[in-house]
């Protein structure tokens, strides 16, 4: 598919298929050719309280087009860079995993599947949520790939063991990925306020390694204080959950908690651990445009991701990768 100005059409953000930053279109996952392929998982049946994150992946990918007008790369005077260019950086849109409604065991396999086949290809997993349960799936795809530690961004912890007998909701996927083999450690940011996970659950986090801190700490700790938190050596999964922003700048979720994050906090912490660490996976989860008529959400989460993409590949040039 080609690019708006290669074939002399103005293909402007409005018009054209929605695809993320309308990058082209792969339905074939054993022909997967790219840098970095775009999952949606729109699943939400992880969800306690509020629906609606399964709406997430074709919000995020509708705003996501009003990055891409005339994207032959994207300049940014603040870093004097030009970050994804397309002649050097190549995302597809692989679509969604087969999720089937009622049946979490199906569904999750599924979407360990799609990330397996992206893994496959040598491709970045780029996965749009959907709850946080998917981050589950996104997880164990990860198995064979060696040691991975994760960066969490979210309000919640989701270091829950089992809660009315769910063991796979959007409460468990930090607690089930601690429990993987492959996974070494987890940096936990933005926890606050009245929380999904009980007492013994922060104890539990703590137990096994984990890093917690609220948003007022890592203010207080800056940047620097957080790459000290991360082993320097560590091939990092970042899982973004939309709500560890505040919800007077992300009201489209389901859980909002006040007392989250700026853009520019979290934007810092993701551009200082891309030039340090090596970046194997992303999940942004948790956009449920229902609740935000006003679309701001989805834009967040389209330059949340547009821009660390950004950060990951000039990174890697920068480091002869």
């Amino acid at each position: 598919m080609a690019h708006g100005y290669e074939s002399g059409r103005l293909d402007l953000p409005f018009v054209g298929h929605c695809t993320f930053g309308k990058r082209p279109a792969v339905t074939d996952w054993s022909a997967i050719d790219a840098d970095v392929a775009v999952l949606g998982i729109p699943y939400d049946m992880g969800t306690q309280y509020r629906s609606g994150a399964r709406f997430g992946p074709r919000a995020i990918r509708e705003a996501s087009t009003l990055f891409s007008f005339g994207h032959g790369g994207a300049y940014d005077h603040e870093d004097d860079e030009t970050y994804l260019p397309l002649s050097e950086v190549k995302i597809v849109d692989v679509g969604d995993a087969d999720i089937v409604h009622t049946d979490t065991r199906k569904s999750h396999d599924n979407a360990e599947r799609a990330v397996s086949a992206i893994l496959a290809a040598g491709a970045m997993p780029v996965v749009l949520g959907g709850d946080h349960a998917i981050n589950i799936p996104c997880i164990r795809a990860f198995s064979d790939q060696g040691p991975i530690h994760i960066l969490q961004i979210d309000a919640h912890l989701d270091f829950v063991d089992v809660r009315h007998g769910v063991t796979e909701g959007h409460g468990n996927p930090m607690r089930r990925a601690a429990e993987q083999d492959h996974v070494t450690g987890l940096t936990q940011l933005g926890i606050r306020n009245v929380s999904s996970t009980a007492r013994e659950g922060y104890e539990d986090a703590r137990a096994r390694g984990s890093s917690i801190r609220s948003v007022r700490q890592v203010r207080q700790l800056g940047v620097a204080g957080v790459l000290d938190l991360i082993p320097a050596d560590a091939r990092l999964y970042v899982t973004i959950d939309i709500d560890g922003f505040d919800p007077s700048i992300a009201p489209g979720t389901g859980t909002p908690s006040h007392g989250g994050f700026l853009y520019y906090e979290v934007m810092e912490i993701l551009q200082a651990v891309a030039k340090r660490q090596e970046i194997v996976g992303i999940d942004l989860v948790e956009v449920a445009p229902a609740y935000d008529p006003s679309g701001i959400t989805g834009f967040l989460a389209a330059q949340v991701l547009l821009n660390f993409l950004g950060y990951i590949f000039a990174a890697k040039k920068k480091r002869g990768g």
